[in-house]
């Protein structure tokens, strides 16, 4: 929670439940296996909100732990592309809570400190470290509301849901994804990655 109200980009979906000491199947789960929707992409998905969701909060290594699921949520999306490779897909839009989004960049950005920052390709290093225009908190934050928004959606429809992580990946936190990745992968180099 972010000043005590759950901001539109973090509401949340349901949650799996404990039945008598077991893991109940939620509507979401029932609703992955009567689709053809990989269930790691919706497993992955799932645990990285909750990463993200619960960072603020956590004291242990919730960085390491995006670290190791990014390229599992990468080859699941790969995989829900390639089951709906040439499916008719159209994103009906939803609104956008932008101070919500800008709230949790800013308190990803917060948390990450020296960590956020970085190089991309198009930036002038002779103008030094402020012109690094890379920021790990904004990629974590586009990714999170993007696989946030089909979450809320997947379980009225599946299909739209399907599109809006498909074509969501494809014009926008895809590459997001792919900077994270490579910029995690060199704090871990560094010895950085654990807060």
């Amino acid at each position: 929670m972010i000043n005590g109200n759950t901001p539109y980009c973090l509401q949340s979906v349901t949650e799996s439940t404990t039945l008598f000491g077991m893991d109940a199947m939620t509507s979401i789960d029932r609703t992955a296996a009567r689709t053809r929707i990989p269930p790691e992409f919706i497993r992955d998905a799932r645990r990285y909100c909750e990463l993200i969701e619960t960072q603020a909060a956590s004291q242990g290594p919730w960085l390491s732990q995006i670290a190791e699921l990014l390229p599992r949520l990468h080859a699941s999306i790969n995989l829900l592309l390639a089951r709906f490779q040439g499916a008719s897909l159209a994103v009906v839009p939803e609104p956008v809570n932008l101070d919500a989004r800008f709230e949790l960049f800013s308190q990803l950005r917060a948390n990450l400190a020296d960590r956020d920052a970085y190089w991309l390709e198009f930036d002038n290093l002779a103008e030094g470290m402020a012109a690094m225009t890379g920021s790990l908190a904004d990629d974590l934050t586009d990714i999170y509301c993007d696989l946030k928004q089909g979450l809320r959606i997947f379980e009225r429809d599946p299909k739209q849901a399907v599109a809006v992580w498909a074509l969501g990946y494809e014009q926008h936190w895809g590459q997001h994804l792919i900077d994270a990745q490579r910029h995690l992968a060199m704090l871990e180099a560094q010895s950085r990655l654990h807060l």
